[in-house]
């Protein structure tokens, strides 16, 4: 049976079973081919899933910085265990998040989201209330805990549209944070990196992509309560 899914204007026949084939055939790549790149299409198609991320109370706090300058990923690289996914991708995603979240970050998401939906700021006050609430019973050190959950939320959408589309990727937390903050400048940038993403196509020397995915039975992992 096709696996429809209605929204406005747009139906997708994806079926149950290619939606299982397409995690099935990704995995963690250790090689890339580094002389095959992304189109710009698809590229496009991969930042704007990651643009509609889902996020605790929609706050998005997060940046998404994509590297593909050669000199930018050699500089990353001794900061990444020596991986050779960094400079071998076609597109390298570091992925940040959002440092000390404050009423003015409340505030400017309250203000989009009320010109957005053509409602008032008065009409979201209670929902004003509870993310003051929230974020009032929290120090520095939580709410960036708090920024980076999030951030994994905006990786695993990244790795499922990636795989959807055909794009290998290789998820990264073998990095040096304070070092690509560095690199890339994010001092007092207001964002700090959490993890990082090497994305392209796999090189058929790539012996881990042969190997069988190994995973806990769905009897151990999963449970029902009905």
């Amino acid at each position: 049976n096709l696996l429809l899914i209605h929204i406005p204007n747009i139906i997708t026949d994806m079926t149950p079973q290619d939606l299982t084939s397409s995690l099935q055939w990704r995995y963690a790549t250790k090689v890339f081919d580094h002389e095959k790149k992304i189109s710009p299409e698809i590229w496009s198609a991969i930042e704007e899933s990651l643009v509609l991320t889902p996020s605790s109370f929609g706050l998005q706090p997060w940046q998404f910085i994509t590297i593909t300058c050669p000199k930018t990923k050699q500089d990353l690289l001794e900061h990444s265990w020596n991986q050779h996914q960094v400079t071998d991708c076609s597109h390298f995603i570091v992925l940040c998040a959002r440092e000390g979240m404050n009423q003015q970050d409340i505030d400017k998401w309250l203000d989009q989201l009320a010109d957005a939906r053509g409602v008032s700021r008065d009409s979201l006050e209670g929902y004003a209330g509870m993310m003051n609430g929230f974020f009032g019973n929290m120090d520095a050190v939580n709410t960036l805990a708090w920024a980076k959950n999030q951030v994994y939320i905006a990786l695993g959408q990244l790795m499922m549209s990636a795989a959807a589309l055909g794009i290998d990727a290789c998820p990264m937390e073998g990095i040096v944070p304070a070092e690509y903050d560095r690199v890339l400048g994010l001092k007092n940038s207001g964002f700090t990196t959490t993890v990082a993403c090497a994305m392209g196509y796999r090189s058929s020397e790539d012996k881990y992509a042969e190997l069988t995915k190994v995973r806990y039975s769905a009897d151990e992992i999963l449970k029902t309560v009905s």
